[in-house]
């Protein structure tokens, strides 16, 4: 049988080898731990440091600006509660984000409006792109954040992050960009880019799983979310992961060595699935912006076809092919509409019926190939199909 077929990359990514040997490396000679003054306490503060250092070169941060957390979703919590503390202000302050945001940042954003913080959702357009007029109309005086992603886990859009950000910046707010799935894959340079804290993920780029990071550009000021011993700045008490943070350098540092090369061999491979659905699937249709997206990822739709989603995943499983109809955190509620597709004007029947198609650094053109073998004969193994507008780039 022929080996397994993974492209749900932007679930989680497969640990590169390299990632893996440093890991090990570190688990074996480096045990200490990283407050203690002996000699093996300081062997792991000085891995855990270097691995900051790297973690913070692929956003082009000062090391010191590198918050270290157990997630992706931690940084994301880090990040509005640590702006937003119920209860300590006097006066309640008003975030903005969007309605197509990673459940990390759309349940914490439901918290604080149960705590008494206001909060306005952005509207996306049919490509799940934020306007910056509608940005720039929402503001109040009071407006303390906005956290906009800086690319779709569900439909792979990336948003303008920079003119976003600039906006904010002229609004006296601060501005966080959710980069989970865009970390490692699509350039962001703190220095020339005016956000103030950026959450990403190791597991998203070829890291462990259980380590993430916040960056908080100096000066800006949180309240801490775990209390204890103080590590990480006093924002995140608990003894490090050494090595998974050694990990999460590892990956770091080599996404940003191959970030360039990379994109371009994602794309041809992207672009290489496209033409051939067009070319046998009339009815498949590609959702979120047709240029505007992550390197690697494709949302495709089958018109007429969209409630047979569950049946197709499970029929691609059988076949060799690890694949998503969405997004792996919202797997739980697979038969319901996703909000995301909904926000972006889908009717409940077609924003049920999705493939998610995310690849990475180890597929290669003979599993695109083999892919395009699959699928068709997949899709058309459905119940019939009603009607078709043809490829459509919504």
């Amino acid at each position: 049988m022929p080996d397994r077929i993974y492209f749900d990359h932007s679930a989680t990514t497969p640990l590169d080898p390299r990632v893996a040997f440093a890991m090990n490396l570190a688990n074996v000679e480096t045990f200490g731990n990283p407050s203690s003054l002996h000699s093996e306490g300081r062997q792991a503060r000085e891995l855990l440091e270097r691995a900051r250092g790297q973690v913070a070169a692929l956003l082009g941060a000062a090391p010191a600006e590198i918050v270290l957390t157990a997630s992706g979703t931690e940084a994301d919590n880090l990040a509005l509660l640590g702006v937003f503390r119920p209860g300590a202000d006097k006066t309640s302050g008003h975030l903005i984000t969007s309605a197509t945001e990673h459940p990390a940042i759309i349940e914490t954003s439901r918290f604080l409006e149960q705590n008494g913080i206001q909060v306005t959702y952005l509207p996306v357009d049919e490509h799940g792109l934020v306007d910056p007029d509608e940005l720039e109309k929402a503001f109040r005086p009071n407006t303390r954040l906005v956290s906009i992603m800086a690319a779709n886990n569900v439909v792979g859009t990336l948003q303008p992050v920079a003119e976003l950000a600039r906006i904010t910046k002229e609004h006296g707010a601060l501005f966080h960009t959710d980069a989970v799935q865009s970390a490692g894959k699509v350039a962001l340079d703190v220095t020339q880019v005016p956000v103030d804290m950026v959450s990403m993920s190791a597991h998203k780029l070829h890291g462990p799983k259980g380590i993430g990071a916040l960056y908080v550009r100096n000066g800006v000021r949180l309240h801490p979310l775990v209390f204890g011993g103080g590590q990480e700045h006093g924002l995140r008490s608990a003894t490090e992961n050494v090595a998974g943070i050694v990990g999460f350098g590892t990956a770091a540092q080599l996404a940003a060595a191959d970030m360039t090369d990379e994109a371009v061999r994602l794309v041809q491979l992207r672009d290489r699935i496209l033409a051939g659905l067009q070319e046998a699937l009339p009815q498949a249709y590609l959702i979120g912006h047709p240029s505007k997206r992550l390197p690697g990822h494709l949302c495709l739709g089958f018109a007429g076809q969209e409630g047979e989603s569950i049946r197709l995943l499970l029929s691609l499983d059988e076949a060799g092919v690890a694949i998503s109809s969405g997004s792996a955190c919202s797997a739980h509620k697979a038969s319901e509409p996703s909000y995301v597709l909904l926000a972006m004007g889908f009717d409940p029947i077609r924003a049920r019926g999705t493939l998610r198609v995310t690849l990475g650094r180890f597929n290669t053109t003979v599993e695109v190939d083999r892919f395009l073998q699959i699928l068709p004969p997949a899709v058309n193994a459905l119940r019939p199909v009603a009607s078709y507008a043809g490829f459509v780039q919504r």
